[in-house]
């Protein structure tokens, strides 16, 4: 067949990149392509470009399970993780495989020959290309646009108005000053790196979020890195890592209280005589919503120095000088900063059909957290909420190996998750109380009320479940 692959990954960000290497590791007899719309690798490592952006889960978790972690800092900046990404790619002789500024507007899967047509776009040339298998690595979000609300006054402001997800390449912000608004992760990156610079720099937000000062550098990093292997060292740090976050998620559920009065003595102790309360006391439990990290507590250390400021307040408008608060107070600004949140995207805004049909992702029901259904030969790539993104996306990736070899034993061609009990308690799929959620949960896939259709987002569990119980089940049908 023309254009034909065993497999085609849609995206070639760290889930795209990370499943092309494990199937150069474990299914080299498979054949594959990879459609990035952009010109480069790295999806959201080569998109955002603000100042301090970095990931803030540590990278022995974040990196890859067969490529070490080497560089000293456990919370890597957008440049590092970039070139992380490019030496794994390299490595496994992925780049070749990628096919740059290709974008898939329709993918088409046909019961009857078991194959998926997927119909691209590249310099305005559309192309047909088939394959066996889909893997859908895109994302969940939508990379042409932020979320920016619809303040009153917008635009009646006489200075710069920037959502980080389009950050002017040459922006002088020395000696100006800035308001940031919002408290999630992109806000408390860009304000300690920005109040180098800046004359002066406040974070408004509408209400808090949770923030903990966690050190760069890991000790017991440092020291098992010193006398074990390096891959030995790199699995001890991950699974060490691994037990960590979850040990710290579960203690979160079960002691809400204690950890919520820990987490804010914890910021009053960073802050020193700067108030936590209100500003670092959310009204909602510890991982209702994202908890975010300040490495070596830069961020308090900002605030402590008087280089950055918090507001707690709602905004009533945006005026020619800056914004006026709820409570009739005026700030001035030169630049205005909307960190606001993301547009969710699911596929990457791809259309999907099965035989001609329109198929609709957010009646689906996800299977093991990397299938929905309904679909045949389609994984999707999603990762954590509660941990970091790369530890699902790895465990994938070792099931969909596991799987495509049970199916060449058994000959099978094509598979499809099946919902058998039409009784079964349907509820969204991702399980943060955050309004970027709720803005796009009707998007999305659903989730179940028990295995193999309901996502606990525990590593542990998932372990189990991808990588030593059995492929074939009730619920999945094989042809």
């Amino acid at each position: 067949m023309k254009n034909f692959t065993d497999i085609i990954i849609i995206g070639a960000g760290l889930s795209g990149i990370g499943a092309a290497c494990h199937l150069e590791r474990k299914n080299p007899e498979k054949s594959y392509q990879i459609f990035e719309s952009r010109k480069e690798i790295g999806g959201t490592w080569s998109l955002f470009k603000y100042p301090g952006i970095r990931s803030d889960s540590d990278m022995y978790t974040f990196g890859f399970s067969f490529k070490t972690w080497d560089n000293p800092k456990s919370f890597a900046d957008a440049p590092s993780i970039l070139s992380y990404l490019k030496e794994a790619a390299e490595e496994y002789n992925v780049k070749e495989k990628i096919k740059f500024q290709t974008q898939v507007l329709e993918v088409s899967f046909n019961a009857e020959n078991k194959i998926w047509s997927i119909t691209t776009l590249n310099n305005n040339v559309k192309a047909i290309h088939q394959s066996n298998f889909l893997f859908s690595c895109t994302g969940y979000y939508n990379y042409d646009k932020g979320y920016t609300p619809n303040f009153k006054g917008l635009k009646d402001f006489q200075g710069k108005i920037i959502h980080p997800q389009h950050w002017p390449e040459k922006l002088n912000y020395e000696n100006k000053k800035v308001i940031v608004i919002g408290s999630g992760a992109t806000a408390v990156t860009i304000i300690p790196k920005m109040a180098e610079k800046t004359s002066e720099i406040t974070m408004l937000q509408r209400s808090p979020t949770y923030v903990g000062a966690f050190p760069n550098k890991d000790k017991t990093a440092k020291f098992l890195k010193a006398y074990l292997p390096k891959s030995l060292a790199h699995k001890f740090i991950r699974f060490k890592n691994i037990f960590v976050q979850i040990l710290f998620f579960q203690a979160c559920k079960i002691w809400p209280k204690k950890i919520k009065k820990w987490l804010v003595n914890g910021a009053q102790r960073q802050l020193g005589k700067f108030p936590a309360k209100p500003h670092f006391e959310p009204k909602y439990n510890p991982w209702d919503q994202r908890f975010c990290v300040a490495p070596d507590g830069d961020l308090f250390r900002s605030i402590r120095s008087g280089k950055a400021k918090v507001i707690t307040n709602e905004i009533d408008c945006i005026t020619k000088k800056g914004i006026r608060l709820k409570n009739g107070t005026d700030l001035n600004a030169d630049i205005i900063i909307t960190a606001t949140g993301l547009e969710l995207l699911a596929f990457g805004g791809a259309k999907i059909k099965v035989n001609d049909k329109d198929y609709n992702p957010s009646e689906a029901v996800t299977y093991k957290g990397l299938m929905l259904s309904g679909l045949p030969n389609c994984i999707f790539f999603a990762g954590y909420t509660n941990a970091s993104w790369t530890l699902k996306s790895d465990l994938t990736s070792e099931y969909s190996s596991r799987l495509f070899k049970y199916m060449s034993k058994n000959n099978f061609k094509s598979f499809v998750p099946i919902i058998k009990n039409k009784k079964m308690i349907i509820s969204p799929l991702l399980n943060l109380n955050s309004s970027y959620i709720h803005r796009s949960s009707h998007l999305f896939p659903k989730q179940g009320s028990k295995l193999p259709w309901k996502l606990y987002q525990n590593y542990f569990l998932d372990f189990i479940t991808l990588r030593l119980n059995k492929i074939n089940g009730d619920s999945i049908k094989f042809k």
